[in-house]
């Protein structure tokens, strides 16, 4: 038996095979091919576009997979929402479906907005926002490249962001946020029952969820007098206390700890001048909890 897995073709395709890396699967693609080689026989994998992954996943052409929360919302896709994964193609946070006008324009609120047309790749779900507003405008399918439809093409857009650098570019301001997304491992309903599958799927759930975890930050682990422990402690910010373990020489001790990788150039000077040696920083593939 194989689990069908959907990898996300697009945006989302490298942050999402390296994830999987850290969490202990390779998965090798080829740009002639839909259908990636992973390191497990238990699996098959195949690339699929986001948007378009909840429906074969619903249908049962997949078992289960990779998308985001808004595709699945957007497709209205009957699916078992197995695990939020917080990660994405820039920050590895979520991002944000905005409504974005032009700079110059009067426009302030989607009140401001009716009778406009509005250019989104998220058509559905940007007319049950305009709806539950009150608001009725024309809502145009975009291709893409939607970021330059206004102000001749469209007098608003809808669009994607994480960090509104793109948006700035093309001098466009958010005036309201239409939904927050975050990438989701999805099952298929039939397949969810089946105990083999189900397993499986959980299993792959708790290793991502392990990389994720481990994202930003480091393993560390030095030798400590145990005169100088309590104050190379009271350097030590932890996920919880330090793990401390004896050595063979009676008034050393072996502190390890994990931190995020950003404090690590701040902590490492001060650990030292509070007695800490032999320090070793190394990296994380992923942190269970």
């Amino acid at each position: 038996m194989k689990l069908k897995l959907g990898i996300p073709k697009g945006s989302l395709e490298n942050a999402t095979i390296d994830l999987f890396r850290r969490a202990g699967f390779t998965i090798t693609t080829s740009s002639r091919s839909y259908f990636p080689a992973i390191d497990d026989p238990e699996i098959e994998c195949m690339m699929i576009r986001a948007q378009e992954m909840a429906r074969y996943i619903e249908d049962g052409v997949l078992d289960a997979g990779l998308t985001g929360r808004d595709w699945v919302e957007e497709s209205e896709a009957k699916v078992e929402t197995v695990a939020d994964l917080i990660y994405a193609k820039q920050s590895f946070g979520k991002v944000r479906w905005v409504l974005a006008v032009p700079e110059a324009s009067p426009f302030q609120s989607v009140k401001d907005l009716e009778g406009k047309i509005i250019a989104t790749e998220l058509v559905a779900t940007t007319k049950r926002y305009l709806a539950a507003n009150g608001v009725k405008a024309k809502v145009e399918f975009s291709w893409g490249a939607t970021e330059v439809k206004p102000p001749v093409l469209a007098d608003a857009i809808v669009e994607v962001t994480e960090t509104g650098s793109s948006l700035r570019a093309n001098k466009l301001r958010i005036i309201e946020t239409v939904l927050e997304s975050n990438t989701q491992l999805i099952a298929n309903v039939d397949c969810w029952k089946d105990a083999w599958k189900r397993r499986k799927i959980e299993d792959i759930r708790l290793l991502l969820d392990g990389a994720i975890n481990a994202l930003g930050r480091v393993g560390l682990i030095m030798n400590v007098r145990k005169e100088s422990l309590t104050a190379v402690l009271n350097i030590l910010p932890a996920l919880k206390n330090p793990t401390i373990s004896n050595l063979s020489d009676p008034d050393w001790v072996a502190v390890h700890t994990i931190l995020d990788e950003i404090t690590v150039r701040n902590i490492i000077p001060r650990l030292k001048e509070a007695g800490g040696q032999g320090i070793v920083e190394y990296p994380l593939n992923k942190i269970v909890m």
